[in-house]
C-alpha cells in the first residue's frame, strides 16, 4: 500500500495543482477574477517547477507522470471554466472555433481510455508549446483582456498537437510515458507490444 513518504518532491507539485480545483471554483463563485488569476498563475507555474524537478532530479515515473497529466488538465479546465465565468462575451461570441478546436481533443480522450483505461502522458514537445501558449493565453485574457491573434495561434497549435497524440495512441499497443514526439516514436523500441520493460525511456529535453 502506498503511503506518503512514497510520493516524491515533484508529485507533490502535481498533488498541489489538484488540490487548488476546489479553491479555484470557489474563488469563480465568489466572482474574484484577480484572485482568481493569480492562484491559477501558481498552478500553472508548478507545472514547470515539477517537470524541471523530475528531470534534474532523474524521479521521473509512470505514476508521476500521469499525476502531472491530471494536474495539468484540471488546471486548463479550471483555466477555461475561469475564462467562461469572467469572459463571457468573448467566449460566446467564439464558441463555434472553440467547439471545432475541442471536438479532436475530446475524440483523443476517448481513444485513449478506449486503449489504455487512463490518459496519455506521452509529454511531447508540441504538448509542452501548447500547454505554454494556452496558460499564455488564458492568464493574459484575465488579466488584460482578450488578443485574437494569441487565441488564433492556441487553437491552431492545439489542433495539431492532439492530431499528434491521436497518432501516437495508434503507434504504441501500450502505454508509455514521456514522448518527445512523432520522430522520436518511431525509433522507440516501446512501440512494440510488451517491449515496455526493454527500452529505458528517455527523459532528457
Amino acid at each position: 500500500m502506498l503511503t506518503f513518504k512514497n510520493y516524491n518532491i515533484a508529485d507533490w507539485f502535481s498533488f498541489y495543482r489538484i488540490a487548488m480545483v476546489p479553491v479555484l471554483l470557489a474563488l469563480i463563485l465568489m466572482e474574484e477574477r484577480l484572485i482568481f488569476t493569480w492562484f491559477l498563475l501558481a498552478s500553472y507555474s508548478t507545472d514547470a517547477i515539477d517537470g524541471f524537478l523530475a528531470r534534474k532530479l532523474k524521479i521521473s515515473s509512470p505514476r508521476g507522470a500521469q499525476l502531472d497529466s491530471i494536474g495539468d488538465q484540471l488546471t486548463f479546465v479550471m483555466g477555461l471554466i475561469g475564462l467562461w465565468a469572467f469572459e463571457n462575451a468573448f467566449i460566446r461570441q467564439n464558441l463555434l472555433i472553440i467547439a471545432v478546436a475541442f471536438t479532436p481533443y475530446i475524440l483523443q480522450m476517448l481513444i485513449a481510455f478506449m486503449k489504455y483505461g487512463k490518459a496519455t502522458a506521452f509529454h511531447t514537445y508540441l504538448a509542452k508549446s501548447s500547454a505554454v501558449v494556452q496558460g499564455t493565453f488564458i492568464l493574459w485574457t484575465l488579466f488584460f483582456g482578450p488578443i485574437y491573434w494569441l487565441f488564433y495561434m492556441m487553437m491552431v497549435i492545439g489542433i495539431l498537437e492532439t492530431i499528434e497524440e491521436i497518432t501516437l495512441i495508434f503507434m504504441y499497443d501500450d502505454w508509455v510515458e514521456d514522448v518527445k514526439g512523432i520522430y522520436w516514436a518511431l525509433k522507440d523500441g516501446r512501440r512494440l507490444k510488451g517491449s515496455t520493460a526493454d527500452t529505458p525511456t528517455d527523459t532528457t529535453t
